[in-house]
């Protein structure tokens, strides 16, 4: 059933998709500056790509969540959403803010930047991730209030779900936690400690509600498996997340002048983690194989089993593989550490993203599903990016071994600089793995480009 104001999440990915461009972009220019170290200093230093890497990766996830629940809500709620007006001031809003943001960044000095939004007033810059003035912090909270209000109101006077259920639960999440980046005190170790509040929790806890319940709709749809299997699994899934993902935030503690206990605590819920991922690859191919019917739309239920296996393996099978604390002693903040963060981003959240989106866009454009034709480039852009992001983990966990070696377990330890020139053959190769992930990433958009015989939605 299609509802009017599900259209409102059309803006929303495709500005998720403009925004994953240019997260691609500054990560090639950040790879290149790896090995070429004044490749366009000082337009553009290290710092600053870093920054609009990781903080472009964070909105458009964002912007992909916002539309994934635009399109779901209403669906699931059987109603049309509470305000579609307020969706979309808020979606300019938010791209705006974004946009003026990523300028500041390019354009102004950061300790300027500082200066001029309000930072001597409550500090809250200069942490990773929470790169963003207090004004942008403060608009980011606003469109969550709003955002929230709007589904919150549509899902009350609708049919509840488990899946709508699970969803909000999960916004609600990302939007409290995100409320600690606010809180910057003096001491480093508590500093540490409540930014964690934000950056483990939202990925390694709430963001895996959202990532269940999208997967879960997208299933529904494209199998016909009965509501009811679907939503035993994600209960399953999502107390296995909560119970792993909350205590498991501990893994972070080991080294940052917490009690020692973290060890322990932080060793064993995080070495459990896995587990939920595993469910989640396993309900998926299990959800594929009970399906009821062949939907039009094969290449949606690709990315969502692509979603399973590759979430299990770079939140899971890589996060395990650094995560005890005997280990993580000499891997903590190595290439290891990135390799893990390239392919659970990619798997966990990028895919899922995507797998709604190439699930909804036909829908919205009055589609069943794209052409055979533009199904097949879709699926190429699948491949590419995927296996791509496959080497660059690879070629990133070869570096942090070899890193990990020379620099910190090696009886004759080399310093950081010459550890970097005898790794460079490594980011040579995961920048080129690199470029080809951004040819799948064009090709993906250019399979919503391609025409064909369509089946019509009914």
């Amino acid at each position: 059933m299609q509802f009017k104001s599900q259209a409102v999440a059309k803006p929303y990915f495709i500005a998720a998709i403009g925004l994953f461009v240019a997260q691609v972009l500054f990560g090639l220019i950040m790879g290149l500056q790896y090995v070429i170290g004044d490749f366009l200093f000082p337009a553009i230093p290290f710092n600053v790509a870093r920054m609009v890497h990781t903080n472009a990766l964070i909105v458009w996830l964002l912007m992909g969540f916002m539309g994934s629940a635009y399109y779901l809500v209403p669906e699931e709620s059987e109603r049309e959403l509470h305000s579609p007006k307020l969706a979309l001031a808020l979606f300019w809003i938010f791209l705006v803010a974004a946009a003026l943001t990523v300028l500041g960044y390019l354009l102004v000095p950061y300790a300027s930047l500082a200066k001029m939004t309000g930072n001597d007033l409550l500090p809250t810059m200069g942490r990773e991730f929470l790169e963003q003035p207090l004004i942008t912090k403060v608009g980011i909270v606003i469109v969550a209030l709003g955002f929230l209000f709007n589904l919150s109101m549509t899902v009350l006077k609708g049919r509840k779900t488990a899946i709508s259920t699970v969803l909000l639960l999960g916004l609600w999440g990302l939007a409290i936690f995100f409320l600690f980046s606010f809180y910057n005190p003096d001491n480093v170790v508590r500093d540490k400690y409540y930014w964690w509040f934000v950056v483990h929790l939202w990925v390694e806890g709430v963001w895996e509600l959202i990532l269940g319940a999208i997967l879960a709709f997208v299933l529904i749809k494209v199998t016909g498996v009965d509501r009811e299997v679907i939503e035993k699994w994600l209960y399953v899934i999502i107390t296995l997340t909560l119970i792993t993902g909350i205590i498991g935030t501990g893994h972070h503690y080991y080294w940052i002048g917490t009690p020692e206990y973290w060890q322990w605590w932080g060793s064993v819920f995080s070495a459990l983690e896995p587990i939920p991922f595993f469910a989640m690859t396993v309900f998926a191919f299990n959800m594929v194989n009970r399906r009821r019917r062949e939907h039009p739309n094969r290449v949606a239920t690709l990315w969502a089993l692509g979603t399973g296996v590759m979430a299990f393996l770079g939140a899971g099978v890589w996060g395990f593989l650094h995560t005890l604390a005997p280990v993580n002693f000499y891997t903590h903040g190595s290439q290891i550490t990135a390799a893990h963060g390239h392919m659970a981003f990619y798997g966990a959240y990028v895919m899922v993203v995507i797998t709604m989106i190439s699930y909804a866009m036909p829908l919205l454009r009055g589609r069943a599903a794209n052409s055979n034709l533009a199904q097949v480039i879709e699926m190429w852009s699948f491949w590419l990016m995927t296996i791509a992001m496959v080497f660059i983990t690879l070629f990133l966990t070869a570096a942090g071994i070899l890193q990990v070696w020379l620099q910190r377990v090696s009886e004759t330890p080399m310093g950081f600089m010459a550890t970097q020139d005898q790794i460079s053959l490594f980011y040579w190769m995961r920048e080129w793995a690199g470029v080809v992930f951004f040819i799948g990433l064009v090709t993906y958009i250019v399979s919503f480009f391609i025409k064909g015989s369509d089946t019509k939605a009914a």
